[in-house]
C-alpha cells in the first residue's frame, strides 16, 4: 500500500485512464479533452495533446509496429496516436454520437467501437487499416446490426469472438449476444463478416448488471446487486455467488482471475477452473475493510 508516484494536481478532472505496463506508461484524458502520457516517475508528462472535443474513451493497442493510443470523442471520431509522442496517425468518424466504448481484441486484429445511445450500431474496424491508413480510402469496418450496447468484452483466447451486453425496450431488458468475426480476402479485396452465435435475455426480476466479463469457453460473468453470476453465452445459469453483503461496485475479469469489490469496502477473488464441460469459478479469498475505532 505504499504510494511510489503521483502526478501533480491537474487543472481539470481526469475522466479516463489507460495503462501500458510493458513500458511503464499511463495515459489520462481530462474534462477539457487534454490527453497526457506519464512515465510514472517524473513530475511532468512525457507528452500532451489537447483534443478539439470532449473525450469519452481511451484504448492502448500494443502491436508488432509498436504501441498506439486510440481516443474516442463526443463527435463519434476515433483518433489513433503514436506513443509516447501523441502524433496523429489517423482519424475516422465511426458514427454520429460519442464513442463511449473502445476495445482492442487480444490479438490486436480488431477494434470494437460503440456508443451507449440506443440508435448506435457498434462498428468493428480492422486495426491495420487505422494504423496504416490508405489515402482516399475508408478504413475497413463493419457495422454490427445490434443497437443499445452498454458493455462489450473480447474472449481472452478466442480472439475473434466478442460478447455484447445490451439494454432495450420500454422495460430496459438486459441481454447478451455473442459474435464471431472474420476477414475474408478475395483477390485484393477484404470483407469483414460477423456471425451471431448465441444470445439470451435476463429475467425481468433480475437487477440489471453494470459490469461484465467473458471466459474462453462460452461463458459470461456479471454482477447483479450483491450477487455474481456465471452463465453460458446461450443463457444457462452455471453458478451464483453471494459473497458480498452490499451491491458489487466493480468487476475485473482476466484469463485467470475474477475480482469483485463491493459498496461495503469488501473484495472477493475467484479463479477460473477449466475442468469439466464448462469452466467454473472457485472462490479463493475475501478481504474486508477494517475500520478504525
Amino acid at each position: 500500500g505504499t504510494m511510489i508516484w503521483s502526478s501533480p494536481v491537474q487543472q481539470s478532472s481526469i475522466m479516463r485512464l489507460a495503462t501500458l505496463p510493458q513500458m511503464h506508461l499511463a495515459f489520462t484524458v481530462d474534462l477539457e479533452g487534454t490527453v497526457k502520457v506519464w512515465n510514472c516517475q517524473d513530475e511532468d508528462a512525457l507528452a500532451t495533446l489537447t483534443m478539439p472535443w470532449t473525450c469519452f474513451s481511451l484504448e492502448i493497442c500494443l502491436t508488432n509496429d509498436g504501441p498506439f493510443l486510440m481516443v474516442g470523442n463526443s463527435e463519434g471520431n476515433i483518433y489513433t496516436l503514436t506513443v509516447p509522442e501523441l502524433r496523429g496517425v489517423s482519424k475516422v468518424n465511426a458514427f454520429k454520437y460519442s464513442v463511449d466504448l473502445l476495445h482492442c481484441s487480444p490479438d490486436k486484429k480488431w477494434i470494437f467501437a460503440s456508443g451507449t445511445h440506443q440508435n448506435i450500431l457498434p462498428v468493428v474496424f480492422l486495426t491495420e487499416s487505422l494504423l496504416k491508413p490508405s489515402e482516399g480510402k475508408s478504413p475497413l469496418s463493419l457495422s454490427i446490426p445490434f443497437s443499445s450496447c452498454c458493455r462489450a468484452c473480447w474472449a481472452p483466447r478466442r480472439t475473434s469472438r466478442i460478447t455484447v451486453m445490451y439494454r432495450r425496450g420500454s422495460c430496459r431488458k438486459t441481454g447478451f449476444t455473442t459474435f464471431e468475426l472474420m476477414a475474408k480476402r478475395t483477390g485484393d479485396r477484404t470483407d469483414i463478416q460477423a456471425r451471431q452465435i448465441a444470445t439470451f435475455l435476463l429475467p425481468l426480476h433480475m437487477e440489471s448488471p453494470i459490469w461484465m466479463g467473458v471466459g474462453d469457453r462460452n461463458t459470461v460473468v456479471f454482477e447483479s446487486g450483491p450477487s455474481l453470476f456465471l452463465f453460458t453465452i446461450s443463457g444457462h445459469l452455471l453458478q451464483r455467488f453471494e459473497d458480498h453483503q452490499r451491491t458489487i461496485g466493480n468487476l475485473w475479469v482476466d484469463p485467470v482471475h475474477v475480482l469483485t469489490t463491493s459498496m461495503d469496502d469488501s473484495l472477493h477473488l475467484y479463479m477460473w477452473d477449466e475442468e469439466g464441460r464448462y469452466p467454473h469459478l472457485k472462490s479463493c479469498c475475501h478481504l474486508e475493510h477494517a475500520g478504525s475505532d
